[in-house]
């Protein structure tokens, strides 16, 4: 039994961190032994060695397979400091240059706001999955807030959902569902994030002039290859460039998050 929970940790740690599981199984030849709060000891003992590994090994070792953690600034931010803990946060140098080009002439328009990225990719291995995305394997790809305003109508870096993921932007009545489309066809999973948003803030406003703003500028980056958004919301935003395709049914739906990746 004993075995077998530390398989299953050693799985899970693995699908969320990449590196978790080993670093588990590593950490298990020096936990303690018949000695009190050893389940509390031995955990703190994980917990240290992660932190050192994810703050103090991973990066230099990343850069040898061509990824780095996204630069972080006034203009570029994490939506959740746990994106960085669980090295959900690595991309390619190239994708990295774009990100702090488009976050500043972001900021160069909306100077109170930042480009807040949810998952982008892990430090190592192509074709290595981030669950629960089919593309985020390559150092090339990554995911971003919309914007929105508050109550007060001011735009603001809140976000609607705890996660970034889940708290949709809607069809309106004169637009058309590809989520009802989508799962008409047996794609049940097109809108599964809905049960990702661990808690929400449903007071939040899209905001259609800043969102276009960005989406256009994404756009513009020549390292830029696609932006995948619902079809909606590029009809609604007059999004007209030819690197915004539907990403299509197999995926998830794109009114909660921007993804956009590089050639």
């Amino acid at each position: 039994m004993k075995r077998l929970i530390q398989l299953l940790i050693f799985i899970l740690l693995t699908i969320i961190t990449q590196v978790g599981g080993i670093i588990f199984i590593l950490s298990t030849f020096l936990f303690l032994k018949n000695t009190p709060y050893k389940k509390l000891k031995n955990t703190t003992i994980f917990i240290g060695i992660y932190l050192t590994a994810t703050f103090i090994l991973i990066p230099p070792i990343a850069s040898f397979c061509g990824r780095e953690k996204i630069s972080n600034s006034s203009f570029v931010s994490p939506h959740s400091y746990l994106t960085i803990v669980l090295n959900r946060n690595y991309v390619s140098t190239p994708l990295n240059k774009s990100l702090q080009t488009i976050g500043k002439k972001f900021n160069d328009k909306y100077p109170n706001l930042q480009l807040v990225y949810l998952d982008a990719n892990f430090p190592f291995l192509n074709g290595f999955p981030l669950l629960p995305h089919l593309s985020h394997n390559d150092g090339k790809k990554i995911d971003l807030s919309f914007i929105y305003k508050n109550i007060a109508g001011k735009h603001t870096n809140q976000k609607p959902s705890n996660t970034g993921y889940g708290i949709f932007e809607i069809p309106k009545e004169q637009e058309k569902s590809t989520t009802n489309f989508c799962k008409s066809k047996g794609y049940w999973q097109y809108d599964f994030t809905k049960y990702l948003t661990f808690g929400s803030n449903k007071s939040l406003i899209f905001s259609n002039t800043a969102n276009a703003f960005l989406i256009n500028l994404i756009a513009k980056d020549k390292n830029v290859q696609k932006i995948f958004i619902e079809p909606h919301l590029k009809k609604r935003l007059s999004i007209s460039s030819t690197k915004v395709p539907f990403q299509g049914c197999k995926a998830v739906r794109h009114d909660d998050h921007i993804h956009f990746q590089i050639h």
